[in-house]
C-alpha cells in the first residue's frame, strides 16, 4: 500500500513539472547599466550561473563588479537569483549585499524585480530595485559562456 502512494506522489510531482531538466547549469557573463535616484548612474559587469530546480524556475547567483559614474566608488554587487521561465521569458528576483569602497558605508543591501527575453545567444532584460535606500531602473545583457 505504501509503495502505491508514494508512485502516485511521484507521478504527481512529475506531471506539476519537478523534474529538473537534463541541460548543464549556464553560465553567464552579464552587462547593466543602472540609473539610481539622486540622478548617479552605475555600471556593473558581472558573473552569473543557475541551476534548474522544476521544469520553468532556476535558482542562481550573481557576481561581479560595479563602478558608480560621478565618484570613484567600486563595489562588488553579489545576488542570489530565482527565475521563472515562461517559454522565451523570464522574471526573476534577486536580492544580496552589495559591498561598496570608499562610500562611508561597506555593505549596502540590494533587492530587484526583473523580466526580460532570453534567447540562444543573449537574454536582455530590465530591472527594477532597490539599493540601499535609493529607487534603481537598469538594462541588463548577459551572454552565455
Amino acid at each position: 500500500m505504501r509503495a502505491r502512494h508514494a508512485l502516485a506522489l511521484l507521478a504527481t510531482l512529475a506531471a506539476l513539472g519537478f523534474a529538473r531538466p537534463a541541460a548543464a547549469a549556464p553560465i553567464d557573463l552579464g552587462l547593466g547599466a543602472d540609473w539610481i535616484e539622486g540622478g548617479t548612474g552605475e555600471f556593473n559587469l558581472t558573473l552569473g550561473f543557475e541551476t534548474w530546480i522544476a521544469r520553468r524556475i532556476s535558482v542562481g547567483g550573481r557576481v561581479g563588479a560595479a563602478f558608480f559614474g560621478g565618484s570613484s566608488s567600486m563595489g562588488v554587487p553579489l545576488d542570489a537569483r530565482l527565475r521563472v521561465h515562461v517559454q522565451r521569458i523570464y522574471f526573476e528576483g534577486m536580492v544580496g549585499p552589495w559591498f561598496v569602497f570608499d562610500s562611508g558605508e561597506l555593505f549596502h543591501f540590494h533587492g530587484a524585480f526583473g523580466f526580460g527575453l532570453e534567447t540562444r545567444g543573449l537574454d536582455v532584460g530590465l530591472e527594477l530595485g532597490v539599493l540601499r535606500d535609493a529607487t534603481m531602473l537598469g538594462l541588463r545583457i548577459a551572454f552565455p559562456i
